[in-house]
């Protein structure tokens, strides 16, 4: 499964983490790894029901650069886009435990600590730069666990992808263990796994109850279209009370169906399933069961080589997603709106909702005139101005230097 290497997003963070460090120290990192961050195609809120995603690698990437220390100390510092460092206590990995950190300290010194509990007890500097939106629902968090996760594994010696050292996809557990167990966020596995397992020109179908993965090919310029990110500002957090809610609606209605997850009610099975359900928990069920069914048809359109009519599968998402999930907001539905209005074969939110980012897919020929006009949506409403850029599917997480 290919790294990091040969992107010049890569290079640049990973430049930016190293430069930093030897600011900060007076001596160059022992390393630097970096873990990009993701968008999902489609396929939302159904990692934590056992069911399909389809996400892929952005070329934005979070970096750590790293030395091992004597002492069994973890110093994690930060570097702004201003440039300014900002550096948390230093905290012994000893004495590390849930509720010990807050604040963005606890995404890498709950893998400091999960990794512990691995068998990996090691001190650590820790300098971070990168380039992933932060708010953006793009998985910045993530990238920077999963980065963590990769340096101090490094500084331990364990060369990602031997035989003798663990597979990405566990890596990617003991990050989801980091947020859930440390750091108190009830995450699935799509971003982990995005991040260290996706690869240049795919998109990765991943099965999350078996683990099963699939990288199937996606090249939107050769097919004359882009994916089109719309970064509404609206900002996005998992740790929204919103996520635990619909999560535990989900895990009530499993129970009440008598079944492991809502990955096990079949399309043709929805009917009956939402008439043994209270009416409150109808919604979510029917989104998890027909998000997973969309999610299947548009890797079958994609492996027939048919991206344009994927369209209609993301709209449908969307709409999912607004009205049975009820994630969505003002900010998302304006972009999603504003996409197709101008042109746009399908568009959704991207990431949990509530905030974040949204995704539409257009001809590339027309990208500038369906921007234009998303920019002119947000404008007439007096909402912030959202950031856009094109999505390529980008390489996976992996060792810089």
């Amino acid at each position: 499964m290919s790294g990091s290497g040969g992107s010049v997003g890569v290079g640049r963070v990973a430049a930016r983490a190293a430069e930093r460090f030897s600011h900060l120290f007076g001596e160059a990192p022992a390393g630097v790894w970096s873990a990009p961050g993701r968008v999902n195609l489609i396929g939302e809120h159904t990692d934590y029901n056992d069911g399909f995603v389809l996400p892929f690698a952005l070329p934005y990437r979070i970096a750590a650069a790293a030395r091992p220390r004597s002492d069994g100390m973890l110093n994690v510092t930060t570097v702004g886009d201003d440039g300014r460092p900002q550096t948390a206590d230093p905290v012994a990995v000893a004495d590390l435990e849930p509720g010990s950190v807050t604040g963005w300290a606890a995404y890498p010194s709950g893998v400091s600590w999960v990794l512990r509990h691995e068998g990996f007890l090691s001190g650590a500097d820790l300098v971070f730069a990168g380039d992933v939106p932060a708010g953006a629902g793009l998985s910045s968090s993530h990238a920077l666990q999963c980065a963590t996760a990769l340096a101090l594994l490094g500084l331990a010696g364990v060369e990602l992808d031997r035989p003798d050292a663990p597979s990405r996809t566990e890596i990617a557990r003991w990050v989801q263990r980091s947020e859930n167990d440390f750091v108190g966020v009830p995450t699935g596995l799509l971003d982990q796994t995005a991040s260290l397992c996706c690869v240049e020109s795919h998109v990765l179908f991943l099965d999350v109850r078996t683990g099963a993965m699939e990288q199937v090919p996606f090249d939107a310029a050769a097919a004359g279209f882009d994916v089109l990110v719309i970064d509404t500002r609206a900002r996005h957090s998992h740790g929204d009370s919103g996520y635990r809610e619909r999560r535990a609606g989900c895990e009530r209605a499993a129970e009440l169906l008598g079944i492991q997850a809502l990955r096990d009610v079949e399309p043709s099975g929805l009917d009956r399933a939402l008439a043994a359900l209270p009416e409150e928990l109808r919604p979510l069920v029917r989104h998890i069961v027909t998000e997973n069914e969309r999610v299947e048809r548009t890797v079958e359109l994609l492996r027939a080589g048919r991206l344009g009519e994927a369209g209609e599968l993301l709209t449908a998402s969307h709409t999912s997603l607004r009205d049975d999930y009820r994630v969505s907001c003002l900010e998302l539905d304006v972009a999603v709106e504003a996409a197709l209005a101008a042109g746009a074969l399908g568009a959704r939110m991207t990431g949990g909702g509530f905030g974040g980012s949204a995704i539409a897919l257009v001809p590339r020929a027309e990208r500038n005139i369906i921007q234009d006009k998303v920019l002119a949506a947000f404008a007439e409403r007096s909402l912030p101005t959202p950031g856009l850029f094109t999505a390529v599917p980008s390489p996976g997480a992996g060792r810089d230097a």
